[in-house]
């Protein structure tokens, strides 16, 4: 029996601004059924009280203790395995606020950074990649990235994500990241389950990446959706070994089974 809802955001709920047709009358639908919600992203951007403000905003009911997000995680993850280290960031001011109000004691000088987290930077550059290696070359010891995003979707088309950055930071110090969080990082999908305080035998995942979305939500053993309202289309299903349980064109359209 389905007792929780995991639920991604941009191209699921949202598009952009504007609230996909139907989406919030379906999720009204789950919590009058009396099941738990949670919205999961990977935009590390944004934080989980804004998120539930957006969402507000457009009619859709959300508390900031319903939103988890790339960054969130990232802060979980920390405080598990890095807590009251020295952490350098290489990420936009809306990644490093969220960091230095979560407590993370941020340093300026990667030279004395224990730990380097990357994550979502339009702004960045070489000089950043010279820092990561200043940082390792002075004895940090650990790589964490927000999430495994390469591109994230725009009216413009697709920009690079976080996913290119930590990349682009892991080449050139030459070591894998010790935990890339965000889904499908199975510390996120924990995380989740924890919030929702349910198995993944009684959760159902919807969403509308194949990579993120619905490879979490298989690998833990959640019942999968995807929906067509997003980056996925008929063809890119069909060439991906990641299926999901259920193909809906929309959240809307996903109500039998949730």
């Amino acid at each position: 029996m389905t007792r929780g809802v995991v639920v991604d955001l941009d191209g699921t709920v949202v598009s952009g601004d504007a609230l996909l047709d139907g989406a919030a009358d379906a999720l009204a639908d789950v919590r009058d059924a009396g099941r738990d919600v949670l919205f999961l992203t990977n935009n590390p951007t944004r934080s989980p009280a804004e998120y539930a403000q957006r969402l507000a905003r457009l009619g859709v009911d959300a508390r900031p203790e319903e939103v988890l997000t790339a960054t969130s995680a990232t802060v979980d993850y920390l405080r598990e395995h890095h807590l009251d280290e020295s952490v350098f960031a290489i990420a936009e001011e809306s990644v490093t606020d969220q960091l230095r109000d979560a407590g993370v004691s941020l340093v300026a000088d990667a030279r004395r950074a224990d730990t380097v987290v990357v994550g979502y930077d339009r702004e960045f550059a070489y000089a950043d990649m010279v820092a990561a290696l200043r940082a390792f070359g002075a004895g940090a010891d650990a790589l964490v990235g927000t999430d495994p995003d390469i591109t994230v979707p725009t009216p413009d088309g697709p920009v690079p994500g976080s996913g290119a950055i930590i990349d682009a930071v892991a080449n050139v110090v030459e070591r894998d990241p010790d935990a890339v969080l965000g889904k499908p990082s199975d510390v996120t999908a924990r995380l989740a389950l924890d919030r929702l305080d349910r198995s993944p035998a009684e959760c159902v995942l919807v969403g509308d990446r194949l990579d993120t979305d619905i490879a979490m939500g298989n690998r833990v053993g959640m019942t999968t959706v995807l929906v067509r309202t997003g980056v996925t289309d008929d063809e890119t299903l069909a060439a991906s070994t990641v299926q999901p349980d259920y193909v809906r064109d929309s959240l809307a359209d996903a109500r039998d089974l949730l």
